[in-house]
């Protein structure tokens, strides 16, 4: 039953990855294994088979999400942007009660607010960027061209264990982001399977370095200073509500669509409560 847990929390962690906007790290928070996740990456060879028995059913999650869901969640983002996105919104309400706890006895000193304020006006700046129209080619790759996508990987890397920072939209600042996607998607229909790998493995290899190496940092903060890390990450966690609210300003308003996404609102805040509750 644990690891079945663990996979579904992995499973809605995934999503992150292919939404534009929603952040992995915050949803790890909201669903209340991101310290753990930070501990069993950061200490990974200390005990392996005690982080196995964890990371792999949430592995195992993320890698079915962005094997099913890279294609419907284009969809629906292109057909029903509203209640998707609403539902997105709800997982990462739902689990606000549970991050508050870490904090709720804790003083609320002006360093511990200055925290908080500095994290969330970080994010919410970061939410009004705009995204270049211009993607990148991974037709034609020179060895500089990997040595790039490998970077690109640790940057993105580093965005997805950062709470409220979007892995997938600093990709679209970056334009890899649908090459990126489209490769994936190429690679679960098995068509053009080793040149799609060929792009995949360097970039997941740069990846798997920034998670690790962001992990260590974040590990270390939260030892030596626990409840200014925590107000910061409840920063970067409401902040980054903002990131995923706002493209909805620019879309015409349906009602119908607007219900549902209240709906599916309180369905995901009650998915992420649950999931998230120990």
């Amino acid at each position: 039953m644990k690891n079945i847990k663990l996979m579904l929390k992995g499973f809605v962690m995934g999503i992150a990855n292919i939404i534009p906007g929603v952040s992995g790290g915050t949803l790890a928070i909201t669903l209340g294994v991101y310290e753990d996740l930070i501990k069993a990456i950061s200490h990974f060879f200390s005990n392996i088979k005690k982080n196995l028995q964890f990371l792999i059913p949430i592995g195992i999650g993320m890698v079915l999400s962005l094997a099913i869901l890279s294609n419907v969640i284009g969809f629906s983002l292109e057909h029903y942007p509203i209640p998707t996105t609403l539902f997105f919104v709800g997982l990462i309400l739902g689990g606000i009660p549970l991050l508050y706890q870490t904090i709720r006895h804790e003083p609320k000193s002006g360093s511990n607010l200055g925290v908080f304020l500095l994290t969330f006006l970080f994010v919410a700046i970061f939410a009004f960027l705009k995204t270049g129209d211009q993607m990148v080619s991974f037709s034609h790759m020179n060895v500089m061209g990997y040595i790039v996508l490998f970077f690109v990987g640790v940057i993105a890397a580093a965005t997805m264990v950062i709470p409220g920072i979007s892995g997938s939209f600093v990709l679209m600042l970056l334009g890899y982001y649908e090459p990126i996607i489209n490769t994936i998607r190429d690679l679960t229909k098995f068509n053009h399977v080793m040149d799609n790998l060929f792009i995949l493995v360097p970039f997941g290899i740069g990846v798997a370095l920034g998670i690790i190496v962001i992990a260590k940092i974040i590990e270390y903060l939260l030892e030596k200073q626990p409840v200014k890390t925590y107000f910061g990450i409840i920063g970067f966690v409401l902040a980054s509500l903002i990131s995923i609210i706002l493209p909805l300003f620019d879309l015409t308003f349906d009602v119908v669509q607007v219900m549902i996404g209240i709906v599916l609102l309180l369905f995901g805040s009650i998915v992420a409560y649950k999931l998230g509750e120990k």
